[in-house]
């Protein structure tokens, strides 16, 4: 697939200026300035966050009457249930502020909707639940704050909601006691991209000082935070970064039993990262969602028996053995449907149906279709009861949202946001709904947007790159959106002769630059059709991101190759 390469611009004032506090290398105060660090101390943050640097929480709106009608809940001995999303963030919110609760409390049980009966979001059957168990408050996390009708119905039955969401609020709020959300328009809470799972750990942060309970209590749910933070792809800036560094301290050194029976599960080995926690964890919380009931990720969070937490994990890890299997197949499927269709392999967007599909993948589908094989805006359909439903992604730039918003009229119900969307149909309109959007896509995409773009931090040259530079590179971490690991060009890189295709599908490199220097290894998966760039030992450019690997006890820098292609003039 051709990759298109974009390096990012500098500022050379700013960064000299860091640099003569830092006393680092300049290419690392050049990352540092990309990411809007300009002085000391924000460095001093940035490479050494605390405890101490989170936002005061009585400083988001309502967070006062929150705490107020839980303590009201507790005098007055009512029935609380904490109700959350299917997904990672969900399900760890819910475990977060649910065992917090009933440690203290035992008036207390949790709600996971069902992902195919029920759908996201507060639901029609989680009302129901709650009007026929004597609930009278419901403590919302990761939604509620576009559910007006269910949680308007709910104060009609004598039912509080305090919601606890992330997700933008619309201009008509629903009639709840409290609403934390950092994104409403007169919120003063100074960070406004916390997970679902932050909001709730705020919540019971500011609980814990009213009630006089050890910061360590609440300190005890950090590595679900930072589970959460990786994997709903929240900033990691600010609170973000703050919370996800000491949950990923806890993640290694003292676990939840239910973490760390998921870590046992994937034999994970080495220090985890957030990558681990994005790849490797989330996959299998998420897993109990698609394939049956997200209720088992809630239950393996609470557990405290590291035995039982096994038992717990291990049908989670099965569910994601079976997820992985199911979109597998769907996607050579969903592959090999576009390749025998000249038709649509040349369209601008790619929209598939097929009735059996399983409607728990169809999103992984859509975005493995666009990350390996057909980079265009995607959507995946199946079929769910007398309708047809599905999951769209999106190529970078282009907002998918807009798209599908065109084609409403073809729609029963759709929602989403920039890059991700979800939507559903009558059958009858799959084929008049595959011509619209196609229409919609070819008419208003930047034809540059479907060449998949590899933004670079900076060139560098490979005499640079050493042990004390990856040191501080290294503390870069925690990783993701807006503190993305930094990518690198190096220009003339030339083969030693010694590179190699190993397992039909990967290049093992060996590589120098020009003809000084000492050679460097490096990896390059899925790019086996690329090797003939390194014939004739002529140089190349190459795009790569530096880490470490451990082979038979020794510990070696090794580059990640990304892209690589001629070098001008070759």
């Amino acid at each position: 697939m051709q990759k298109r390469w974009t390096v990012r611009s500098y500022q050379p004032k700013e960064e000299g200026l860091l640099q003569q506090v830092l006393r680092i290398h300049p290419l690392l105060c050049r990352l540092l300035v990309q990411r809007g660090i300009h002085t000391y101390e924000a460095a001093r943050q940035f490479f050494r966050p605390t405890m101490d640097d989170l936002h005061d929480p009585w400083s988001m709106k309502d967070m006062d009457k929150a705490v107020t009608r839980i303590e009201q809940a507790f005098y007055s001995k009512e029935k609380i249930l904490v109700y959350g999303d299917y997904d990672v963030d969900g399900t760890t919110a819910v475990a977060t502020v649910y065992d917090f609760l009933q440690r203290i409390y035992p008036n207390i049980e949790f709600y996971i909707p069902h992902r195919y009966r029920e759908g996201y979001g507060v639901s029609t059957a989680g009302i129901t639940y709650a009007i026929e168990n004597d609930f009278t408050l419901i403590i919302a996390l990761d939604c509620g704050i576009k559910s007006v009708a269910h949680i308007t119905e709910a104060k009609a039955h004598g039912i509080d909601f305090i919601i606890c969401d992330h997700h933008l609020p619309d201009a008509i709020l629903p009639p709840a006691v409290a609403i934390l959300n950092p994104k409403q328009y007169d919120c003063p809470y100074p960070y406004k991209e916390l997970s679902g799972c932050g909001i709730g750990f705020k919540l019971i942060t500011a609980l814990a000082q009213k009630l006089g309970e050890p910061q360590q209590k609440v300190w005890r749910y950090l590595d679900l935070v930072a589970t959460s933070i990786a994997a709903d792809i929240v900033p990691m800036t600010g609170e973000n970064r703050i919370l996800a560094f000491h949950g990923l301290l806890k993640v290694n050194d003292d676990p939840l039993p239910g973490i760390k029976a998921l870590i046992t599960l994937s034999e994970l080995k080495e220090q985890l990262t957030i990558s681990n926690l994005v790849f490797v964890i989330a996959p299998r919380v998420n897993a109990a969602g698609r394939m049956d009931d997200a209720r088992k990720a809630v239950n393996l969070f609470v557990e405290n028996d590291f035995e039982k937490a096994m038992e717990i994990a291990s049908i989670l890890h099965s569910d994601n053995s079976d997820r992985k299997e199911v979109d597998n197949n769907i996607t050579k499927e969903a592959v090999a449907l576009i390749q025998n269709d000249a038709s649509l392999a040349s369209r601008k967007s790619t929209v598939l149906f097929k009735a059996d599909w399983h409607k728990g993948v169809v999103g992984i589908v859509a975005s493995r279709l666009i990350d390996k094989y057909f980079y265009r805006p995607t959507i995946i359909l199946t079929q769910s009861n007398d309708q047809v439903a599905g999951s769209a992604r999106s190529v970078m730039g282009f907002n998918v949202y807009e798209a599908i918003h065109q084609c409403k009229d073809l729609l029963e119900n759709y929602g989403g946001h920039f890059y991700a969307a979800g939507l559903t149909l009558k059958p009858e309109n799959v084929e008049a709904f595959r011509k619209k959007f196609e229409e919609v896509v070819a008419t208003t995409i930047d034809p540059e947007l479907l060449i998949p773009e590899i933004v670079v931090d900076s060139e560098i040259n490979f005499h640079h790159i050493d042990n004390k530079f990856y040191k501080i590179l290294h503390q870069f971490e925690p990783l993701g959106p807006d503190n993305l690991r930094p990518v690198f060009l190096a220009r003339n890189v030339v083969d030693t002769g010694f590179s190699r295709i190993v397992k039909d599908e990967h290049i093992k490199f060996s590589i120098k630059q020009g003809n000084h220097g000492s050679s460097f290894s490096g990896i390059g998966f899925f790019m086996a059709e690329k090797f003939e760039v390194l014939s004739n030992r002529q140089p190349f450019d190459m795009v790569f991101t530096i880490d470490e690997n451990e082979w038979n006890g020794k510990t070696m820098l090794q580059l990640k190759v990304i892209d690589i292609r001629k070098a001008a003039g070759y």
